[in-house]
Formats: C-alpha cells, structure tokens, sequence
C-alpha cells in the first residue's frame, strides 16, 4: 500500500470524529477541524511516496508497522487540527507531522534499541532497510531535479 495512501487512511476517521461531535456552543469549531482533515487527506492522497515530506516522515519511521503512525505529538496535532483557529493548509500539517515524527525518532533511540535487542534486530533490519529506500529515493528525486534545472537552463 502507499504510503500517502496509509496517512490519508489515517486522518480520515479523525474527520469522521469531529463530525460526529457536533456541539452548538462550539461555533463550528468540529465543522472547520473536519473540513481541515477531509482537505489534507484529499491532498496527501495525490502526493508521489517519493515527495520529500512522505520520506522525512518513512526515514522517522511511521510506517514501520505497515500503517501509518505519526507517534503521540502526531496524534494530537492531527486531533486539534484547525480546531482553533484555521491558520496552515494541508501541507503544513504534513510538514507538521513529519516534524513530530522526527522529534520522536531522535528522542526514543535508547529505548529502541533496547527493544529491537529484543526482538532479535529484526525491528532495526526493517528500519534499515526504510532508511535505505528512502535515501535512495531522495537521491533520485534530487537528480531528477537537477536534470529538470539544467535541461531548463539550456531552454
């Protein structure tokens, strides 16, 4: 499954939370964060897995369980997206996540490690080999771009 798939699964039912929350004193606070959510998993799923937020977010290691996990912060900026106050589109919130996700990467290695020591380094063998992808990845889409400036520069 693709992974812009995988997050758009993800905040799909958070939109479905804030719509089944209607509250009359919440001046539509749960329409505006729904709408929010709907708008960011409409624009997640026409993203390439390629993108540079998608692999800073596989590099982090959110899809290391083969679904999206952006770990708690993630979880709590998705939950009171737009809630209040609408400011940032969707690709602030991604930006968003992928921040979290790598603030929790960096915070957790003892922890880790300990547990992938457990688990017979499996963990740390499929965390390899997502770091591994994704730095190829990058290597392509930056090529590929350089290629596009220098063909552009010919023009």
């Amino acid at each position: 499954m693709h992974r812009t798939v995988m997050i758009a699964e993800y905040l799909r039912p958070y939109a479905q939370w804030r719509i089944a929350r209607p509250d009359p004193a919440d001046d539509c606070r749960n329409a505006r964060a729904a709408i929010g959510l709907i708008d960011a998993a409409a624009y997640v799923a026409e993203l390439d897995d390629c993108d540079r937020v998608i692999v800073r977010m596989a590099v982090a290691g959110c899809f290391a369980k083969g679904r999206f996990d952006p770990g708690p912060e993630g979880e709590a900026l998705v939950r009171h997206w737009h809630y209040d106050e609408a400011a940032g589109g969707a690709a602030d919130l991604l930006e968003g996540l992928a921040a979290c996700a790598e603030r929790a990467a960096s915070d957790e290695p003892a922890g880790r490690a300990a547990s992938e020591e457990r688990a017979g380094g499996a963990v740390s063998v499929e965390r390899a080999a997502s770091v591994e992808h994704a730095a190829s990845v990058e290597r392509a889409v930056s090529v590929e771009r350089a290629g596009r400036a220098a063909a552009f520069s010919l023009r």
